[in-house]
């Protein structure tokens, strides 16, 4: 497992050694020794999540004011810009961004800690996104920041609008967002 690290530290890229022949190929898509050692984080996943996502479709930017949850994410079919925005309060990275593309063919995953937001747009025409979270979902704790608060800056890959929900569509700017301490 190659370790990649981001402009911020706690938002890691695991990049896998794939091992392929002409019958196709294999792949460790977590392994709990390795994470440890790349995050010093001995976490417990307790709910894996799927979603399918049209092209121009953009999710985000989630998060969990109680109840965080980390994310372990990934792409198993087309492609997405995967997003993380640093919300605590207190750290030297507020306010911040990382993102990367994540894809089927380069089967990387990104790990979002608690305390971030997140998000993804779809690059291809559709894609499906998994991840792995250390929390369950509470819709009740759930908050949105705005995906295009000039604040934060974040330079999607994007021409025009993106299709949004109506949730997402009025997330908050970062002044007004709840953030973690």
């Amino acid at each position: 497992m190659n370790v990649i690290k981001t402009r911020i530290p706690e938002v890691i890229i695991f990049e896998p050694k794939v091992f392929g022949d002409e019958r196709g190929f294999f792949f460790e898509s977590f392994n709990q020794k390795a994470f440890f050692e790349a995050t010093n984080l001995d976490v417990n996943f307790v709910q894996d999540n799927h979603s399918k996502s049209a092209k121009n479709v953009l999710r985000g930017m989630h998060y969990q004011i109680e109840q965080a949850q980390g994310k372990l994410v990934r792409v198993t079919q087309g492609e997405v810009f995967d997003v993380a925005v640093d919300l605590l309060a207190t750290s030297p990275t507020f306010g911040q961004w990382e993102g990367t593309i994540l894809s089927a063919e380069n089967k990387r995953q990104m790990w979002i800690p608690p305390g971030f937001a997140h998000g993804f747009l779809v690059l291809s025409n559709t894609a499906e996104f998994l991840y792995k979270t250390t929390d369950f979902y509470a819709p009740q704790f759930e908050c949105c920041l705005k995906w295009d608060d000039p604040e934060v800056g974040i330079k999607w890959p994007l021409q025009g609008m993106p299709i949004l929900s109506a949730k997402d569509s009025q997330g908050l700017s970062l002044q007004a967002a709840k953030k973690f301490p």
